[in-house]
């Protein structure tokens, strides 16, 4: 289930590498402040490097030490969590500077507490820019998206699909019930609250489903060719990210093609993540373009919202097929979803 909690994903590399850009930020505007009358770009670059080789160690510590208590700190009601944030940060920063003071180089007083004020306004501008950007990126959002593409069911695959089935009655009653139970399973999906992530063997079974639709009308000319391999028991994903790709498959690649065509659908491991290709013959010149884009964009944004930068989606061709892949890490669901 989706955390009440809003402290960011500290084991999430988009997230250090978001913390460690904001930290370059204010150490910038800090050399500037504190530079003198006049600009020498010069002189900046050096306070800049002298100010970071300081203060980048115990940023480092205070990132590794999050990403190790997060596990446990994720699971605490926010204010105590962020609580917890805060003296880690400090109590870090402030055995780093002793460190610094007592092997490196003396530190006044004054010096002491500048780092210590500083540790703190670090830490409170990370959280607040994190917290906007899950607020920008926030399930209400991506819910309403994917709502609008939801909303989009092209038509022609409802009514063909309903023709088809209504066609087997007389002739094959017990395969087209099992079409309309498919359809009825498919469209209780695309219709449900589709905010959390779901096993990877549930959205298996509706794209087979789906697929099992669409051979109705397009017989043998659709073939489908999957290649499934150690596929982690326990896996979860995004729900519909596979199920749009083959209907762009179906739609593009096989039902313009006169003889039809083989989507093929590759579900492995490679190494820390999961790789899930879909491929189809590239389709002839054609305007069915728009439903494509639409649906990799929304992919992508859903992808973002839960695995920010660790997951990617790329589409290229090759060989004469066009090709999808996605990549998203293995971990643990609590290691992987944002708070």
């Amino acid at each position: 289930m989706r955390k009440s909690s809003r402290i960011p994903n500290f084991r999430n590399l988009g997230i250090h590498l978001r913390v460690l850009l904001l930290h370059l930020c204010l150490l910038a505007l800090l050399t500037v402040y504190d530079g003198q009358s006049g600009w020498n770009v010069t002189l900046w670059a050096s306070d800049l490097a002298r100010i970071g080789s300081q203060w980048l160690p115990p940023l480092l510590l205070v990132l590794g030490a999050l990403t190790l208590a997060y596990p446990v700190i994720s699971r605490w009601p926010y204010r105590q969590a962020l609580a917890a944030l805060f003296l880690l940060a400090i109590g870090i920063t402030a055995l780093s500077s002793y460190g610094y003071q007592r092997w490196i180089a003396p530190l006044s007083a004054a010096q002491y507490w500048q780092v210590m004020l500083l540790c703190v306004a670090d830490v409170l501008m990370c959280l607040y820019y994190l917290d906007l950007l899950q607020r920008a990126y926030s399930p209400a959002i991506a819910e309403a998206r994917l709502q609008a593409l939801q909303a989009r069911i092209r038509p022609h695959f409802l009514f063909n699909s309903l023709n088809a089935a209504l066609s087997l009655i007389r002739s094959q009653p017990q395969r087209a019930e099992t079409a309309l139970e498919d359809m009825a399973e498919l469209f209780r999906v695309l219709m449900a609250d589709n905010r959390d992530l779901v096993p990877l063997s549930q959205e298996i079974a509706l794209c087979q489903q789906y697929l099992n639709i669409e051979k109705l009308r397009l017989d043998e000319r659709l073939q489908c060719d999957w290649q499934l391999s150690d596929i982690p028991a326990e896996m979860m994903i995004p729900p519909l990210i596979l199920q749009p790709l083959l209907e762009n498959a179906v739609y593009h690649g096989i039902e313009p093609q006169s003889q039809g065509g083989v989507v093929v659908i590759e579900i492995h491991p490679s190494g820390k993540s999961l790789l899930l290709r879909i491929s189809n013959p590239l389709p002839p010149r054609s305007d069915k373009s728009g439903g494509n884009k639409m649906a990799l964009k929304n992919i992508r944004e859903r992808l973002r919202l839960h695995y920010d930068l660790e997951a990617q989606l790329r589409q290229y061709e090759a060989d004469q097929r066009y090709i999808v892949e996605i990549v998203i890490p293995t971990r643990p669901l609590s290691e992987v979803v944002h708070g």
